[in-house]
């Protein structure tokens, strides 16, 4: 380390420009620096020396600032700036999942994209430079172009060692060449990892006990380490994997795709925890109580005397002080009316108008008689002594604001001064207008020319913002006021307790209150301040604050008056043009002293080489007003560093400290003053996190260098306390709350007593509980200690105040740490938010930042990778969320600063529209519930004696008993119940299809339908044998139900295949191929225009046209004389084959025979009570399960009327369902939920509208609403006994109920809404029917079902899950509720799978591979334990039995079966068992732009795909809080966000979920989405 130590001194003996300083400085330390391959070494050089400089040349005057380059000198400090580049020296190249993202989000909103200088528009304390001649940093390479993406780690490695460890970085291994050239080609879109997790990365562990060794220089390593095991995946090398290398997943299965390799490598990032283990859970049998925070026994603990109460020194008195700030300017304006007041500026800086005394007398004058006697309401004076006033000035027009300000004191009103809003969505700007409303404020005063640019109604008036309370706008220029009479003076008393102006605050949260400031509290104030700043009669002062709050309120407007002062006032959109005119008006003016905040220090650095001639001398006093930033110490070194040689004295740089409640509470003071020289303390951030001081001197990484803000203000007492819980004094050693009792503090909240006692009436107390005075403090929200000489030290605000695991943050280290992270060119330095959102149980740090327009994404990633692994290192805290938004489009605050407030809401909101977002839960989320432990099954024996013991009986139920019930049984196959009524009610209707228009298309009589069976069976029966399979691709129609029992008659097997979309046949094609090949069918019998469409060209396109078997249509049979029909030998035979898709995705064809058939249309016709005389309506597909049972069965079973609606035509005629209900006074009618939907969708807006019976004129908007109108005018639906939706899942309770809530307006009864459930091995299990109990509803504790466990909980109670029964146990059906793993019989109310038993289930699968063992599992199972001898079916479905309190017909009591879901969707994770439908529930309700969700899993990562109904800038803001949701509804962290178009998820016809068809085309890279976020 000697090497730059002699280096600094050989440089400081002589003068040496930047550029010879920098080749010099190469030079000496080439032979130290190691070489890196491929990189011209004088590059490399350079690179190291800017990371690493640390000669300061303070009298150089040579010293050039590239505006080019700069930096925000108020968050920089050296020392940090290296510590966060060793920090990141430290990472390995790692690569990190990059979000991938759609073309058209690339583009950029239009933006104005920079507002000089450097700062987009500058944040209020902000600014973009480097320090003079100390540490100019830049990162590596920046002006050699961009490089491929892949090494960008290499450039952190090799370019950003610092002084401190600069022999480092040459142990890394494996330096690759790095080529830098001038072009921005970038390799193929790869991500980045800074995956903590390689198993060869150098090791931090956060233990808390022992900082990480982040140098690299130690070498031996923390004693307390754990090292944690490391997980390994198969078959990933650690290499950079190419997109179209075949990779395995950690299941062993080869993938081929870009998606799948970004997620091996989110994989690899989180394979090893990255925190340490957690020791101690809590948890109980139900609650799954989130960890714990331990306190770690090693943390510091304060160690010092307690405190006692700082006091400063006593308020002098002065002889003929005035009694009042009224009397103040009376006697100004009297004795020296001449004098100069206030200068206002133009935006070019020339002196606009200069206000004297005298004037600032006369015209307050003027403007107090005009408030008080010229304005009235019905011949009542408007205002009252006492009443508000609000002031709305605009930033550049002082002069009036005084003008009204003294007016408002001397007429007794009290001025609210707010800001100017601009449009009628400002950011805060409705909370303002609460504040207005609580202080009653009716009356606005405001310029002329601020009056004509405020939005306007169509009346020409001042529109009314929102929020805010209807306003008379007073324009205050000369000719709307009047002279007062003679005799008429304004009353001038002496300073009292009354208010004399409130100031507006926002907190935090971003509500804003306003502070009440008394007439003595404000004389008193003034009278502080003049005696701590020294203030005299007539002295020059620039103020480059807001003159309206504030610093810039107490000094330019009140105490200038009180001592006669000139103020300078410089306005902020001068500032943002000419950084430099503060400076040339303390020049110009001899200004004894100037009032700025540490912004506008650097802002001047920036231009300061234009300007040679400007002297700082006359300066006495250069008051920094933002001093208590920890940061602005920078500001100031490096403000001195450059205008020292401009006659800048050092001494005068006073930073003080204030906050709105407590106004000045310690200022440094001026040198002739006599007092302590200045300090400086370097403190630990790890000690700070704890609030604990500790002094720093080894540990150059997280350390934070602060200033003092001076002495206690005269006359006040000061304490420090702490934060939480009761006002104890702190010790020595501890950071607490300033707490100030004075005369000259605000007094009160206006409006707000419970507040107002929380801050401005504080007790302290010492250790031993005894209060420290008997008078109140006022908290300032400042963090601080009292240091050595009675120096105060402020470390941080309670607004940016960030509580992580206990441990506390400061926003403004963050954001300086963000700022170390050299941005290259990627974001706007100055315009970073960084706040913290309360997500399961535990504050989490979100960083916003404003991304350059010419930032490429690679770069962007790049950067936002880093500063996660900067802040980990610093600060040991883990960022929750990274976000990059689009420049000048965060909120802005009134002074250009950001709207933290506002910015955080819009987060929420899902309003922010970020172009980068980068999601580290897996490293934040500490305090997850422990992983579920299996523990050893209970035996299926202890399970039922368990039960019997507490009172439990087993989960089991059964239908009505069919064999004591009469029927037509002497009818075993169905065909022969159709021949029979051929014969016995030839012409009885049975069928009658709807077209989209809802006239009739088609009907059937028994005979008709007879004939045309005979006529298909005729055509089989010299073509095919007796037993082969038969595929029927037809429209839903006559014609399929036709030649089902053609087949039937002809002993041919039919199989129902659902014909393909002509407009999608790539997609529906392969389908009906797939089935036709499964079920062996050797036939297909469709119409026509199908036969045409499956050997068409493009048919051909889709699968092989030439294999298909032989193809029939139908449409013209020959009337033959028809033979013999065919008879089975046994009821046994095989009836049909019903083949569906699951919801798994897996096309499972299960085999019905001729028993079964006709048993489930007995059971159904029972349950329904169908008889020929009744009719019933049914929306659904004709194709598979109780669809094509009732479509195709029930009626010719039954004899009833079936009215055919087919769902497809729903689409051109939503009412069409509803309609076709009400004209035929149908009693019961079948749909699906994706009928439903639509019509819930199509029709809800229309409901209202019917039953009001509008006119159809008034009505005309569109001619679709119409044709929907006239066909609901109509609509009754009173008839409507039940309802049933056919389904195979839970039941969707919030669709039904809002189906049966938009229906009432047209009778629908609100008790007619049920279900039916079925599966594949029985395809109706339940089913409502006419007769028995309303379908009963229960709320279960879904965190009991992640444990398998039914718990019921009240209705709203948390995490409560609503389950609606499914229907009613159909005639004949027994069902049991079996444990999955034990096979045993569960209890009453314990979630199990649905077995069930009943004479109608399917006799097995029908598959290509025969899987007997699957065969006998799922269809011929039997319990392990009990009742051993029933042969059951197993469902797939998870769910449990309830006895209610209700009685079925039967007079028993009612069990009700609820059913929770599918086993094969649900998702293990962390030991647990969720729902998918559970999770998609929450991330629906999320945002207002999410349609649909799924969600799957994929290597134990939860993946959630949603589909973004509207503008694609959307996108982004959704990855947040589906991450949110998901983490806080169901302890979950989310890894991978995908967000698609509208219609993407596949549905099946059931209106059911594909999701792994969606994974499938997930991981293939089809799904074409708008953006995926990889969740680190």
């Amino acid at each position: 380390m000697s090497v730059p130590l002699y280096f600094s001194v050989s440089v400081c003996t002589g003068d040496i420009t930047q550029k010879g300083y920098e080749k010099k400085r190469g030079k000496l330390l080439a032979p130290y620096i190691p070489q890196i391959q491929g990189v011209d070494p004088s590059l490399q050089i350079d690179n190291r020396i800017q990371a690493s400089s640390q000669a300061v040349l303070p009298g150089s005057k040579h010293n050039k600032s590239r505006a080019a380059n700069t930096r925000d000198e108020r968050f920089r400090s050296d020392l940090h700036t290296e510590a966060v580049q060793a920090a990141l020296a430290k990472y390995k190249e790692r690569k990190m999942p990059m979000p991938s993202k759609r073309r058209s989000v690339l583009v950029q909103s239009s933006v104005e994209a920079c507002t000089p200088p450097d700062t987009s528009s500058a944040s209020e304390d902000e600014g973009s430079l480097r320090r003079q001649g100390r540490l100019a940093t830049s990162t590596p390479y920046q002006g050699h172009g961009h490089l491929a993406v892949e090494h960008w780690f290499n450039r952190v490695i090799q370019g950003s060692s610092t002084s401190s460890s600069a022999s480092s970085t040459s142990s890394h291994p494996g330096g690759r060449s790095v080529t830098t050239t001038n072009t921005t080609a970038h390799a193929p879109k790869v991500g980045l990892a800074f995956d903590l997790l390689t198993p060869d990365a150098p090791l931090i562990t956060d233990n808390h006990s022992a900082p990480p060794d982040v140098t690299g220089l130690s070498e031996r390593s923390s004693l307390h380490a754990e090292r944690p095991q490391v997980a390994s995946v198969r078959g990933v090398s650690r290499g950079y994997i190419h997109h179209t290398s075949v990779m395995e997943t950690a299941d062993g299965v080869p993938v081929n795709s870009r998606v799948s390799s970004k997620i091996q490598q989110l994989l690899n990032t989180l394979k090893r925890p990255k925190r340490p283990p957690l020791r101690e859970f809590f948890v109980d049998d139900f609650e799954e109580l989130l960890d714990v925070q331990q306190i770690d026994p090693n943390q510091p603990k304060p160690e010092g005397q307690h405190t006692s109460p700082l006091e400063g020194e006593p308020l002098g008195v002065v002889n003929n002080w005035p009694p009042s700030l009224p009397a103040a300017l009376q006697r100004w304006g009297a004795t020296q009316p001449k004098s100069p007041c206030l200068t206002a500026l133009d935006n070019a800086g020339k002196p606009v108008y200069t206000l004297t005394y005298g004037k600032l007398w006369t015209r307050s004058q003027k403007l107090a008689y005009t408030l008080l006697n010229k304005l009235s309401t019905r011949n009542e004076p408007l205002l009252m002594p006492g009443d508000r006033v609000a002031l709305v000035f605009p930033n550049n027009d002082p002069v009036m604001f005084m003008v009204a300000f003294y007016g408002c004191l001397l007429a007794e009103l009290v001025p609210v001064p707010i800001e100017v809003p601009l449009t009628r969505k400002d950011a805060g700007s409705q909370q303002i207008g609460f504040l207005l409303g609580s202080c009653g404020v009716t009356l606005a005063l405001t310029t002329d020319a601020c009056q004509k640019g405020l939005p306007k109604a169509q009346t020409g008036e001042v529109a009314t913002f929102k929020g805010w309370p209807r306003l008379l706008w007073f324009v205050t220029d000369g000719k709307h006021v009047v002279k007062p009479p003679k005799d008429w003076h304004p009353p001038i008393r002496e300073a009292s307790n009354d208010i004399a102006y409130i100031e507006y605050k926002t907190s935090k949260e971003g509500s804003t209150m306003g502070i009440t400031v008394s007439h003595s509290a404000m004389l008193a104030h003034c009278h502080a301040l003049t005696q701590a700043c020294g203030y005299t009669e007539a002295e020059t002062i620039t103020n480059v604050l807001d003159f309206k709050r504030e610093a810039g309120l107490w000094h330019g407007v009140l105490t200038s008056v009180m001592n006669r002062m000139h103020v300078i006032s410089i306005p902020y959109s001068l500032m943002k043009v000419n950084p430099l005119s503060w400076i040339q008006k303390v020049h110009t003016y001899k200004a004894r002293v100037a009032v700025v905040k540490s912004r506008d220090m650097h802002w001047s650095l920036l231009a300061q080489r234009d300007q040679r001639d400007v002297s700082l001398s006359s300066l006495r006093m250069l008051i920094v007003a933002d001093g208590a930033n920890p940061w602005s110490i920078s500001s100031c070194d490096a403000f001195l560093n450059v205008f020292q040689a401009r006659g800048l004295r050092p001494e005068v740089i006073c930073p003080c400290a204030s906050s709105s409640e407590a106004m000045t509470v310690a200022i440094r003071r001026p040198p002739e003053l006599g007092v302590p020289p200045p300090g400086k303390a370097v403190l630990s951030m790890g000690g700070l996190s704890h609030s604990v001081i500790r002094v720093d001197t080894e540990e150059k990484l997280s350390v934070l260098t602060v200033q003092d803000v001076g002495q206690v203000m005269p006359g006040a007492l000061v304490c420090v306390v702490r934060v939480e819980g009761t006002p104890y004094l702190c010790q020595t050693d501890e950071v607490g709350e300033i707490c100030v009792n004075s005369g000259s503090t605000g007094v009160a909240y206006y409006g707000l007593p419970g507040m107002t006692k929380n801050i401005f009436e504080t007790i302290p107390v010492t250790s031993s509980g005894i209060p420290v005075s008997d008078r109140p403090f006022t908290r300032t929200s400042l963090l601080g200690f009292v240091g050595p000489d009675s120096l105060v030290f402020v470390v941080g605000k309670m607004d940016g105040l960030m509580v992580v695991s206990g441990r506390r943050h400061n926003a403004d280290d963050v954001v300086a740490t963000a700022l170390a992270v050299e941005p290259m060119k990627f974001v706007y330095r100055g315009r970073i938010a960084v706040f913290s959102l309360s997500v399961l149980h535990d504050e989490r740090i979100v960083v916003v930042a404003e991304q350059r327009p010419d930032a490429s994404e690679e770069d962007s990633f790049q950067w936002m990778s880093r500063v996660l692994q900067a802040i980990d290192s610093i600060h040991q805290v883990g960022v929750y969320c990274l976000a990059l938004v689009p420049a000048n489009t965060l909120p802005k605050a009134p002074l250009g600063g950001i709207h933290i407030s506002e910015t955080k809401q819009r987060f929420l909101e899902g309003a922010l529209h970020p172009c980068n977002v980068l999601m580290c839960p897996h490293t934040c989320v500490t305090n997850l519930p422990k992983p579920r432990q299996k523990q050893p099954e209970v035996g299926p024996a202890s399970m039922i004696v368990g039960n019997l013991v507490a009172g439990k009986r087993i989960a089991q139920a059964c239908g009505r008993d069919v064999a004591q019930l009469e029927d037509n049984d002497q009818f075993l196959y169905i065909q022969d119940v159709l021949q029979w009524r051929a014969q016995a009610t030839p012409d009885h209707p049975l069928f009658l299809v709807l077209n989209a228009k809802g006239t009739v298309a088609s009907t059937a009589s028994c005979l008709q339908l007879h004939k045309r069976a005979e006529r298909v069976a005729t055509a089989l029966m010299g073509r095919l044998n007796t037993g082969d399979h038969v595929a029927l691709v037809y429209p839903p129609g006559i014609d399929l139900i036709a030649t089902f029992y053609g087949c039937l008659y002809a002993g041919c097997v039919p199989v129902t295949v659902r014909p393909p979309h002509p407009q999608n046949l790539a997609t529906t094609l392969p389908t009906v191929k797939m089935i036709v090949e499964v079920s062996k069918s050797v036939c297909i019998l469709t119409t026509q225009a199908i036969m045409k469409l499956l050997k068409s060209k493009e048919a051909a396109a889709a699968v092989d046209t030439k294999s298909w078997p032989m193809v029939l249509d139908t449409d013209d049979l020959p009337r033959k004389k028809s033979p013999q029909m065919y008879k089975p030998p046994t009821p046994e035979m095989l009836a049909y084959l019903d083949f569906s898709v699951s919801t798994t995705g897996i096309l499972a064809g299960v085999k019905m025979s001729h028993a079964a058939t006709s048993a489930l249309c007995r059971s159904i016709k029972l349950q329904c009570e169908l008889y020929p005389s009744r009719q019933i309506a049914i929306c659904l597909d004709p194709y598979c399960g109780l669809g094509f049972a009732l479509w195709c069965l029930c009626s010719v079973y039954s004899g009833h009327q079936s009215i055919l609606v087919p769902p497809l035509e729903l689409e051109s005629n939503a009412s069409l369902w509803l309609a076709a209900v009400s004209q035929y006074k149908v009693r019961v009618t079948f749909c699906s939920y994706s009928v439903m939907e639509m019509c819930t969708k199509g029709l809800g807006s229309q409901t209202e509208a019917l039953r009001v019976s509008l006119c159809l004129q008034v009505l005309s908007a569109t001619s679709l609403c119409i044709c929907v109108l006239i066909a609901l005018r109509n609509v009754n639906l009173s008839c409507v006994r039940t309802c049933m939706v056919v389904a195979e899942e839970r039941p969707r309770i919030a669709l039904t109920q809002s189906f049966s809530k938009i229906f009432k307006d047209l009778g629908l009864s609100s008790r007619a809404v049920s279900t039916t459930f079925g599966c594949r091995v029985n395809v109706a299990i339940c089913l409502q029917g006419t007769a028995g109990p309303d379908p009963t509803t229960v709320y279960v504790d879904m965190r009991a079902l992640r444990h398998d466990r039914v718990r019921l909980v009240e209705r709203g109670s948390p995490h409560s899950l609503p389950l609606m029964e499914s229907g009613k146990i159909l005639p004949g059906v027994k069902v049991i509720i079996a444990n999955t793993e034990t096979k045993g019989p569960l209890g009453d109310s314990h979630l199990g799978e649905v077995w069930v038993s009943s004479p109608h289930n399917a006799t097995g699968y029908y598959t290509v591979y025969g899987e007997e063992a699957l065969h006998a599992d799922h269809f011929n199972t039997k319990l392990s334990f009990g009742d051993t001898q029933t042969v059951w079916a197993r469902t797939g479905y998870l769910g449990f039995l309830r006895r209610t309190d209700l009685t079925d017909a039967s007079g028993e009591r009612h069990d009700a079966l609820y059913v929770v879901g599918s086993l094969d969707e649900t998702l293990e994770l962390r030991g647990m068992r969720y729902h998918p439908i559970d999770i998609e529930t929450s991330v629906i309700r999320s945002h207002k732009s999410i349609a649909e969700c799924a969600v799957f899993t994929w290597t134990n990562l939860l993946v959630v795909v949603v589909e973004l109904e509207g503008s694609e800038q959307e996108a982004l803001d959704l990855v947040a809080l589906v991450t949110n949701v998901v983490l806080e509804e169901h302890y979950l962290i989310v890894g991978v966000v995908v967000v698609v178009d509208p219609g993407v998820i596949p549905i099946n016809s059931r209106g059911e979920k594909q999701r792994m068809h969606l994974r499938d085309g997930f991981l293939a890279d089809q799904l074409d989405p708008i953006y995926v976020a990889y969740n680190m």
